[in-house]
């Protein structure tokens, strides 16, 4: 079975969030993923986050060039700058190719 997303790159966000302007999060988070959306070789995200501030947030990207153009965006690195500032305790950030992949759904 060929998953739609072999080949592509997997920028994975794994974050703490702070307890610090909700508000101010949420409206960047919201205008990070449209920004993203326009972007060349754009593929898709998924994100999670827990109760306890854990966040994963994985961007998928057509190819490296793609992926280090989002991290170089102006506008994103604006944005990665104030989320040091204001929203985050700490964050990884692990690039891979997708090799496979696979999925169920109830019937």
């Amino acid at each position: 079975m060929h998953d739609e997303r072999t080949g592509q790159i997997a920028v994975i966000f794994m974050s703490h969030r702070r307890d610090a302007d909700e508000a101010g999060y949420a409206a960047a988070a919201s205008a990070m993923e449209a920004l993203a959306a326009c972007q060349p070789g754009f593929r898709g995200v998924d994100s999670v986050r827990g109760a306890d501030g854990i966040g994963i947030t994985v961007s998928y990207w057509a190819d490296d060039a793609a992926a280090i153009a989002w991290r170089d965006q102006p506008d994103h690195a604006a944005i990665r700058d104030q989320g040091r500032a204001r929203w985050y305790d700490r964050y990884r950030m692990t690039i891979a190719r997708v090799e496979r992949g696979y999925g169920w759904t109830r019937p």
